[in-house]
């Protein structure tokens, strides 16, 4: 299981997240994103709806009847009813149930930052877990780093 942490810097999670979407979406890949925030809820899916005059990336909450046809699902908690394999934790909390994902992609602020340190080394002792860091650059570009 690979697990991307990303520390944000500049843009708000709801844009990192319209932009992570793409690319999971341009993969081939269903998405579960995870917020135990509901007002985060409601800031991401107006950004996914409205992408700045490209397409919008189609998305519904859990819980309706048709969750399984979502490409992105949004969620509070780690429960895929859309069949996804990768998952986007926005509200920068770890859950172990995350653990089913081919790949999660872990998203928190500079208030954040001390937690994640933490859950950065107790996850480097668990050789089952590919970790990787992004940052952000001044500009808006994300790179991998340390």
């Amino acid at each position: 299981m690979r697990v991307d942490f990303y520390q944000l810097s500049r843009d708000p999670v709801d844009q990192v997240v319209a932009l992570l979407a793409r690319k999971v979406l341009g993969a081939g890949a269903k998405l579960l994103v995870v917020s135990g925030d509901l007002a985060a809820h409601e800031a991401i899916s107006k950004t996914l709806w409205a992408q700045d005059g490209s397409a919008f990336l189609a998305h519904g909450p859990a819980g309706g009847p048709h969750d399984a046809r979502q490409p992105i699902l949004l969620s509070d908690s780690c429960s895929a009813a859309n069949g996804a394999t990768m998952a986007i934790l926005a509200d920068g909390k770890w859950r172990e149930d995350a653990a089913q994902f081919e790949r999660v992609l872990l998203l928190f602020g500079p208030e954040d930052t001390a937690a994640a340190r933490d859950l950065w080394r107790t996850m480097s002792g668990d050789d089952t877990r590919d970790l990787h860091i992004f940052k952000q650059t001044p500009d808006g570009a994300w790179r991998e780093g340390r």
